[in-house]
């Protein structure tokens, strides 16, 4: 009887042993994958909690939603700064080409000035300083963002009237569902047309946008909107650095249109990322997250 009980212990501890061991390497794993994301500083990187024992499953838990914690300061702490800067510099270049430009516009009033040798060389100034004012009032956009109006908002209404001002595009919407969200309509409607048009400049002919709702980190329910667009691919090197402003990588473009998309999503009490995988079919999908309204 005695060897049969022993025999049993002892397998039954063997097996817990290969469990332990096993728990163990996994647990490595785990801990060498949030190694990684710190890293790479990819604070959005979240670690399933499933197989785990309860302490292990709170505490995995708890870093996932300080890592999201963590994204969010840092998207906030970085909007902050370029705003601060662009505060700087807009009234900094705004008080040193205003002279100039009134200036330079005097001197080419003057009848000693006109058709003489100095007149285009005063034309070329006043124009320079002209453009430059254009310039620095677009940047001003981005530190002189009006206060969201929340309201509850038809996201399926919202998204069909906005495709409908560009009907050049073919459309794929059957995956948009029935949906109230609570943010500021024309706000969240000026994202989407940022992308819609970032997504016509990169020569996109089709393009869809899916709905779904989805679970924070912290047990609220947000809605996720996905645009996707066939357009020309953003290349791996700069698709950190889209939403950071001035940065563009057209001939023309001035590069605020991201980083604004960015602003707006943070006052919507949203978010706004470039998705690694795109749908089938498409090239390029954006994300946007906002809370789902409160009925």
């Amino acid at each position: 009887m005695y060897p049969i009980i022993i025999t049993i212990i002892a397998l039954v501890l063997l097996v817990f042993l290969i469990w332990l061991a096993y728990h163990q390497k996994t647990l490595k794993q785990r801990a060498y994958l949030m190694k990684e994301a710190i890293r790479n500083k990819d604070f959005m990187f979240r670690i399933s909690t499933k197989g785990l024992l309860p302490g292990e499953r709170a505490l995995q838990q708890a870093l996932n939603e300080m890592g999201e914690a963590m994204a969010d300061n840092i998207k906030k702490n970085e909007v902050e700064a370029w705003e601060r800067l662009m505060r700087v510099l807009t009234h900094e270049i705004m008080n040193a080409t205003a002279p100039i430009s009134s200036i330079s516009q005097a001197m080419l009033a003057r009848k000693d000035v006109k058709g003489s040798q100095l007149e285009d060389g005063i034309k070329a100034i006043n124009s320079t300083a002209n453009h430059l004012n254009v310039f620095v009032d677009s940047y001003r956009k981005l530190t002189q963002l009006q206060k969201p109006v929340m309201e509850t908002v038809q996201v399926k209404d919202l998204i069909a009237e906005t495709v409908a001002l560009y009907p050049e595009i073919e459309w794929n919407t059957d995956d948009v569902i029935d949906c109230d969200i609570f943010t500021d309509s024309s706000m969240l409607r000026q994202v989407l047309i940022n992308l819609i048009k970032n997504a016509v400049e990169a020569k996109a002919v089709k393009m869809a946008i899916e709905t779904k709702s989805i679970e924070s980190a912290d047990g609220n329910r947000n809605l996720a909107i996905c645009i996707s667009n066939n357009g020309s691919p953003i290349p791996p090197d700069v698709a950190s650095t889209i939403f950071v402003p001035f940065f563009t990588t057209k001939s023309s473009g001035t590069g605020i249109g991201l980083s604004l998309s960015r602003q707006l999503m943070a006052r919507l009490g949203g978010s706004i990322e470039l998705l690694d995988n795109s749908r089938t079919s498409y090239i390029t999908t954006f994300r946007l997250q906002l809370p789902v309204a409160v009925n």
